[in-house]
C-alpha cells in the first residue's frame, strides 16, 4: 500500500491558477501509478488526471488543455497544476494510487487503491 497527503487545496477566481501537491510513501511508490480523482457534492468520485510509473499521462476530456500531471519520483511526489480554471472545478480533489494502471485508459475509482484524504478546490465566479 501507498500512504498518500494532499496539499495546496484553496478558494481561487475564476481564470486563475492553483497547484496541488501529493506526497506519497510507502514501498516502491516509484512503480505506482499515480492520480487525482474529484468529487463534487452530489456526485461520483470521477477521474481528472493520472500518470503511470514510466510518465504516461491521460486527462479526464473536461481538463485536457488545463490541468497538466506531473510526478518526482525521487522526491514521492505528484502535482496537479490547475489553470483557466472554472467554476465547475469545483470539488474535493482526491490523490490516489494504483499499481496496475498503464496510463491507456480512464479509469474509474475502483480501479485505484490507495487514497489521500482530499483537499477543497473552490472556483468562484
Amino acid at each position: 500500500q501507498v500512504q498518500l497527503v494532499e496539499s495546496g487545496g484553496g478558494l481561487v477566481q475564476a481564470g486563475h491558477s492553483l497547484r496541488l501537491s501529493c506526497a506519497a510513501s510507502g514501498r516502491a511508490v516509484e512503480s505506482w501509478a499515480l492520480g487525482w480523482f474529484r468529487q463534487a457534492p452530489g456526485q461520483e468520485r470521477r477521474f481528472v488526471a493520472g500518470i503511470s510509473w514510466n510518465g504516461n499521462t491521460n486527462y479526464a476530456d473536461s481538463v485536457k488543455g488545463r490541468f497538466t500531471i506531473s510526478r518526482d519520483n525521487a522526491k514521492h511526489m505528484v502535482e496537479l497544476q490547475m489553470n483557466s480554471l472554472k467554476p465547475e472545478d469545483t470539488a474535493v480533489y482526491y490523490c490516489a494510487a494504483d499499481y496496475g494502471w498503464r496510463g491507456d485508459y480512464l479509469p474509474g475509482a475502483q480501479e485505484f487503491s490507495s487514497w489521500g484524504q482530499g483537499t477543497q478546490v473552490t472556483v468562484s465566479t
